[in-house]
């Protein structure tokens, strides 16, 4: 029925055996939702986050209701070419291998372009764009290496197909991991690793509702097919499709988890 989420779906083991890095992990949102149906799909999963406290406080909670042996985290600021390879070598070491990268970090904001800084566009872009690209050369590099395939799947937006007022530095962002999806892919299925993205619209949970107004978040949902916002859970069921064999010939696209494609 519109405006009612679907029923929380189980797991169905698509993913068992497998070792998963999820960015921008801890809490609430789409990374948080992506590494818990990870685990339930038999994952291995290592979270990072630049938030450390809350990272540890995830690990916990993940820990304690998948088995300590299946999650690990380590904090991770994407800006950081040696943060993010200590992030995939912790994955190798716990778990001997890597088949599963998901970049969620993400950085927004808003400010009309007369008013934006060098610094806000730039924070933007080397969060939300150059920490993908970082994420996914590392990635790639040592999937490359092993010889045995894997999957990348990067988190992007609908801003990137459409406009925005106000967010010029995070669309400009997303259509960049678009076009680096696009790209990364041709190079990458020459050694059997797929690279997709999903793109979705609006996906909220109990903390961003609390600090979003009624107003806004009444308008933002009545752009939407269903009426109502994404749960994260549901961008993540994407991500574990995208991730899982059922794609097996899927890469180099960006799915819109969304009815607001262009």
């Amino acid at each position: 029925m519109t405006g009612t989420p679907p029923p929380y779906l189980p797991g169905h083991g698509l993913l068992a055996g497998r070792t998963a890095v999820v960015t921008a992990a801890a809490g609430a949102g789409i990374g948080g939702a992506t590494a818990r149906r990870l685990l339930e799909e038999g994952a291995r999963v290592v979270i990072s986050d630049a938030h450390a406290r809350r990272l540890k406080e995830s690990e916990a909670e993940l820990a304690a209701a998948f088995g300590a042996g299946q999650v690990a985290s380590l904090p991770c600021d994407v800006t950081d070419e040696n943060q993010v390879a200590a992030l995939l070598d912790l994955a190798e070491e716990c778990h001997g291998r890597l088949d599963i990268v998901v970049n969620n970090a993400g950085l927004g904001g808003t400010a009309d372009l007369v008013d934006m800084t060098d610094d806000q566009w730039d924070k933007v872009l080397d969060v939300t764009l150059n920490g993908t690209f970082r994420c996914t050369r590392a990635a790639l590099r040592r999937m490359k290496a092993a010889d045995s395939g894997g999957v990348i799947v990067n988190n992007a937006s609908v801003v990137g197909w459409r406009a925005q007022k106000g967010q010029a530095h995070y669309a400009a962002a997303k259509a960049g991991v678009m076009a680096l999806t696009r790209c990364a892919a041709l190079e990458a299925a020459a050694y059997g690793v797929r690279v997709n993205a999903v793109s979705p619209s609006l996906a909220m949970h109990p903390h961003l509702v609390k600090v979003t107004t009624p107003e806004l978040l009444a308008e933002l949902t009545s752009r939407e097919a269903f009426g109502r916002y994404a749960e994260p859970w549901e961008i993540a069921n994407v991500i574990v499709f995208l991730a899982s064999g059922y794609s097996s010939y899927l890469t180099g696209e960006v799915l819109s988890v969304s009815s607001q494609h262009p």
